[in-house]
């Protein structure tokens, strides 16, 4: 083919492609935008319950610290109702607005708190230590026991308090504690406290838990005082029956509201401790509006000493 000299020369031409969309999202590219929209996914999931657990950890925290919050201001307050309740006992026994030792409730409020509470003296307890033999008898059959089981558990607590290493008939010494598998020997001294009574070969957690309301260790009193006695102890009362013991409570209830001198009850005659002891038993329960509750349990004994006007036998969170 013959050109002319000034012909343009043409490229020459060639037919179009179309790329479908389908074509550029083929192959390995879509399949690694795939993998990258599932990952992306997964990662808003996972940030997504992490966040939610978070959540969920400081709200229980808050409320957690709230109630511990709670808890020690139903603490404060119950401890200030134990020492209220040492001003009144300090206060002159010819003050007629003195709290008395005999177990009434006496209520205050105190902040946004209300404090219940009650003195009683301990001899309204009986002694672990120095009851009679036939007073701790009556506590134990009035509990359920039979008089066997009654005389070995009072033989126990008599062997664990005696000095010597020779068991009573129905008692328990070391050998017999060995024996048994336990590393708890008898003390061969008195109770320090009523805890102690867990111990002892024979006790159980529901025997112990029917008898301790009803103990003490800190008056050293063969007997009891039934003027202020509990209603456990005067049922611990040898040949007691309940309605009277309820009874006499009713009619004592009445006559100390009435600022007598409670009529003696028949069934302690010859169980009685003699004069009233100095040491006191102290009961404040604290609740708050948010129905947070405590309750303290002291015992203290009034010394008569002006610098030292009492000491302190015992200090405990009590049930309520």
């Amino acid at each position: 083919m013959t050109i002319a000299l000034g012909d343009t020369l043409k490229k020459p031409s060639y037919p179009r492609r179309r790329i479908s969309s389908s074509l550029i999202l083929s192959g390995p590219d879509r399949r690694e935008r795939g993998i990258a929209l599932v990952a992306v996914l997964w990662v808003t999931v996972l940030l997504t319950i992490i966040v939610s657990s978070f959540a969920y950890s400081v709200r229980t925290h808050v409320q957690s610290t709230g109630s511990q919050v709670s808890r020690a201001q139903a603490a404060a307050l119950a401890d200030a109702g134990v020492h209220r309740a040492l001003y009144e006992l300090l206060k002159p026994a010819t003050d007629g607005a003195r709290w008395k030792a005999q177990g009434q409730q006496n209520a205050f409020e105190l902040g946004a708190g209300k404090v219940v509470v009650k003195i009683v003296n301990e001899s309204a307890f009986i002694d672990l230590n120095y009851a009679s033999e036939n007073l701790l008898l009556s506590l134990f059959t009035s509990v359920g026991l039979d008089a066997g089981e009654a005389q070995a558990m009072v033989d126990a607590i008599e062997d664990w308090r005696d000095a010597d290493d020779l068991p009573r008939l129905s008692g328990a010494e070391r050998d017999q504690y060995q024996a048994a598998g336990l590393k708890q020997v008898p003390a061969n001294q008195n109770f320090r406290t009523v805890d102690e009574l867990k111990s002892v070969l024979g006790m159980t957690p529901d025997l112990f838990a029917h008898v301790s309301g009803a103990l003490t260790v800190y008056t050293k009193s063969t007997g009891i005082d039934a003027s202020v006695a509990v209603r456990q102890v005067l049922l611990a009362l040898p040949n007691v029956k309940a309605e009277e013991v309820d009874a006499y409570l009713a009619v004592r209830q009445d006559e100390l509201a009435a600022g007598q001198v409670p009529t003696p009850f028949p069934a302690a005659a010859g169980f009685t401790g003699g004069a009233t002891s100095m040491v006191y038993n102290l009961r404040s329960e604290a609740v708050l509006p948010d129905g947070s509750f405590f309750v303290r349990e002291a015992v203290v004994r009034l010394t008569g000493d002006t610098k030292r006007p009492f000491d302190f036998l015992d200090w405990r969170e009590a049930r309520p």
